[in-house]
């Protein structure tokens, strides 16, 4: 595929601003996998491609989150690699089955993150008693959402800071930070898996990458400044925009 200067840098610039978005409340992929595939990439293509790019961001704003010290080394270590595990596995598994056969859950599930944000305003606001353990969440959680990360992908920031404040008691923040961890180690299993398969185009996912290391380190600093008061609308706004994306796709309305 030929791409000119001006396209690259058309892509190199939704990337700044999924990335930016991205680092804060997750679901940067509803911005850059409709710009890949109005590229005119196949679908397992625009997959591939967008972890690449998306690997970047996560690992720019997790370092950045790093170096504020709001993330936890030992706390996220274990997820970290229950998070790997499961997008291995959602990977190997997309690239022989239709994506398409999530269309009846995502739905679902974002509209349950939203409203939960919505309707539950001082959800995340301070720490509180986790209602299930660290091992339960590593073992069952967190590979669940790593897998649809593999398989999928787009709003898996939201799922996992969503689990993170419902579950392990977390504040927002903190579970902000965590899912930026757990979501780097998704990404970086479904990239290897795509880089065997020979899924990527690498011109567009290079150009990308600069766009995403801009936006994320932007995003992660707004993260810890701004904290909940500014992550818990935006998780709400993006899972409704998101929604409205699915149902436009799908016919049920037209803008």
């Amino acid at each position: 595929m030929d791409f000119d200067f001006s396209l690259l840098a058309l892509y190199a610039a939704v990337a700044v601003i999924a990335g930016f978005i991205d680092a804060m409340a997750g679901g940067g992929g509803l911005i850059t996998l409709p710009a890949l595939l109005l590229g005119h990439l196949s679908p397992i293509q625009a997959l591939a491609t967008n972890k690449m790019q998306g690997t970047f961001g996560a690992l720019t704003a997790s370092l950045t989150l790093l170096s504020k010290r709001k993330i936890d080394i030992e706390t996220i270590r274990l997820p970290f690699f229950a998070s790997l595990i499961g997008s291995a596995c959602g990977t190997l598994l997309v690239q022989s089955i239709e994506p398409a056969a999530l269309d009846f859950i995502i739905p679902f599930v974002l509209g349950l993150i939203a409203l939960y944000f919505l309707f539950a305003p001082q959800a995340g606001s301070i720490t509180r008693e986790p209602r299930m353990d660290h091992a339960a969440y590593t073992r069952f959680i967190v590979p669940v959402i790593g897998f649809y990360d593999g398989f999928f992908g787009p709003g898996t920031g939201s799922f996992f800071a969503l689990s993170g404040v419902a579950l392990r008691g977390w504040d927002l923040v903190r579970s902000t930070a965590a899912a930026k961890v757990m979501n780097l180690a998704s990404n970086i299993a479904s990239l290897i898996v795509f880089i065997w398969g020979g899924k990527i185009v690498w011109v567009l996912g290079l150009s990308m990458i600069c766009g995403q290391l801009t936006g994320a380190y932007l995003g992660s600093l707004v993260v810890v400044r701004g904290g909940a008061k500014i992550i818990r609308p935006l998780i709400v706004v993006i899972c409704l925009v998101m929604l409205a994306r699915y149902g436009w796709q799908k016919g049920y309305f037209t803008f």
